[in-house]
């Protein structure tokens, strides 16, 4: 199986990863909406550790579980030095677990993808107030 390199970072992936479609986009989240996450997301601690390797199928395997469960998770990124690393990874993970990065603070990033069954979404989302 062959490999790319993610744009100006050492880590490598797989290309079959960038060639799969994604299908059921969540919609984009508001400003507020994100506000909210965030300080939800405050107390929690990062469920999912990006390594050396970066985005592996393991990796995506167990954030697309952590999201099944829990929605809102935070991502640790452990060896990514560059700024630009971190996002361009950041926006890979959203895209292939289509989830969508609320917030970021030094290494860590925070994820919400709504849960599709109606009964089992743990967070309710702000209302935006109409005056």
């Amino acid at each position: 199986m062959s490999k790319k390199r993610c744009k100006n970072s050492p880590y490598w992936v797989k290309i079959d990863d960038f060639l799969r479609k994604e299908s059921g986009k969540m919609r984009k989240l508001e400003g507020f909406e994100r506000k909210y996450l965030r300080g939800l997301a405050h107390a929690l601690k990062p469920v999912v550790l990006i390594g050396r390797k970066g985005l592996t199928p393991e990796v995506l395997e167990s954030a697309n579980a952590a999201l099944e469960i829990h929605e809102l998770i935070k991502v640790k990124f452990q060896d990514a030095k560059e700024k630009g690393e971190k996002a361009e990874l950041s926006k890979l993970l959203g895209r292939k677990t289509r989830s969508e990065v609320v917030g970021a603070i030094g290494h860590t990033i925070m994820i919400y993808k709504q849960q599709d069954d109606p009964e089992k979404r743990k967070i309710r989302l702000p209302k935006k107030m109409t005056s």
